[in-house]
């Protein structure tokens, strides 16, 4: 059973039937899929290496007593897989043309710096009929076709063999054991080219468990075709011992990609490091980092070009020092999203993944933090006169898409524009022409 149950970034779920499409926020979960969700946010807890499930899930009583528990899904997009059969599938909650969310979402997965890039076109991938999974199941088997059609690696293989015939190396302490008694027998081991090497073993193993778990007739029908072409290779049984044994170069470079999905799939992870035993598979990815990550990427391509030197994550500058004169230590490190420099202009973008509202006594939604934050950059990223201009990048919706520029007074300007996500270039030339 494969049941799928939709939401987008801040709505809640609900195990009360008698909720069942009350509200357009409010999403419906039957049991016992509700109570799954619930405990694993309740007892699972993250680590160093994986994150908190309660970064992404909170459980809440809601003010409606007899609503009872909701599970609020925070800014998190991707699926989540329950043990019970059901899914949950995250989606953005910008509005984008609603056939074109899950395409949208896709293309600023790839602007991840570990997410393999895709080779099928959206039309190919048919994403209004796949959940998420499935469309990164496919992904892999794309990769695989392409491995297939230019050829499974061999290697040369170790082997050992009681043969009839002398070949490569006598192994004599085992020949003595083994063949004392028939002299027209000989242990040897040799070396064999063949397919049976550690990127094949993973792969295999790979398409085997997506065999077990996909629920689209496509990608099963091209997981049976695939198997063929690895069928004089053994299925891996130690995945840590096979990925150590990897080694990507210049003539297996086809298997790159692949080994990052197959680490995914193999080891039920994440790229948002996210791991746990309660669910059956999840891929969640933060919206405030593909944000922030998209946008940088973007901004590269479209500004490079131009002489302008792009810098992710800046680090630079410090907001504070503290200690005597001659021992002074910066603290309090800052680090915006983005700065671009071109001569002895700065320019400093920080992107802010946030629905902006159109009211004006609201501040439109802007955060007080948020501008605190510009404020900050304006003053420490200034040099001499040269005061850098100040951009804050919101994501572009129906209700807010006209630039907003705010002056403090004292020299310095920040300028709020919102970014077209649903533009596959953006609208980012627009804001390479306004500085």
């Amino acid at each position: 059973m494969n049941k799928l149950v939709e939401v987008k970034e801040f709505d809640s779920i609900t195990g009360n039937p008698d909720y069942e499409n009350k509200r357009d926020n409010l999403k419906y979960l039957p049991e016992p899929a509700f109570h799954q969700l619930v405990t694993f946010v309740e007892e699972y807890e993250g680590t160093n290496d994986h994150a908190d499930a309660m970064e992404f899930l909170k459980v809440y009583r809601s003010k409606d007593r007899n609503a009872g528990e909701l599970v609020a899904v925070n800014n998190y997009v991707g699926l989540i897989q329950l043990k019970s059969g059901y899914q949950v599938q995250i989606l953005p909650k910008i509005d984008f043309a609603e056939s074109n969310t899950k395409n949208v979402f896709l293309r600023m997965l790839r602007s991840l710096k570990d997410f393999p890039e895709k080779i099928s076109t959206d039309a190919n991938l048919k994403t209004s009929k796949m959940n998420l999974y499935e469309i990164f199941i496919n992904m892999y088997l794309d990769y695989t076709k392409v491995l297939v059609k230019h050829g499974i690696k061999s290697d040369y293989m170790e082997q050992e063999d009681n043969l009839k015939f002398y070949k490569g190396k006598l192994n004599v302490s085992v020949n003595l054991k083994y063949n004392f008694a028939h002299k027209e027998r000989f242990f040897v081991s040799y070396d064999e080219f063949l397919p049976d090497r550690a990127e094949n073993r993973l792969v295999k193993a790979t398409l085997l468990k997506l065999a077990g778990i996909t629920s689209s007739a496509q990608n099963a029908k091209e997981i049976r075709q695939l198997l063929t072409a690895f069928e004089m290779v053994d299925v891996s049984i130690n995945y840590d011992k096979d990925f150590a044994k990897v080694s990507i170069d210049r003539n297996t470079k086809d298997y790159e990609q692949l080994m990052q999905w197959s680490k995914v799939f193999l080891y039920n992870k994440s790229f948002t490091n996210f791991s746990g035993n309660t669910l059956s598979r999840a891929l969640l990815f933060s919206m405030e980092k593909l944000y922030e990550s998209y946008v940088a990427r973007q901004i590269k391509k479209i500004f490079s070009p131009d002489g302008w030197k792009v810098s992710a994550q800046d680090k630079g500058y410090f907001l504070f020092q503290e200690g005597h004169e001659e021992k002074k230590k910066n603290i309090f490190r800052l680090r915006p999203d983005i700065v671009i420099r071109r001569g002895d202009v700065t320019v400093v973008l920080d992107t802010k993944w946030k629905r902006l509202i159109p009211d004006r006594s609201k501040n439109y939604g802007i955060s007080s933090s948020d501008m605190y934050q510009m404020y900050a950059y304006s003053k420490k990223y200034a040099e001499g006169d040269m005061v850098p201009e100040v951009w804050v990048l919101y994501p572009k919706t129906e209700e807010m898409h006209e630039p907003l520029h705010f002056d403090s007074g004292d020299g310095t300007k920040v300028h709020v524009f919102f970014v077209d996500m649903a533009e596959k270039n953006t609208n980012l030339n627009e804001l390479k022409a306004m500085i």
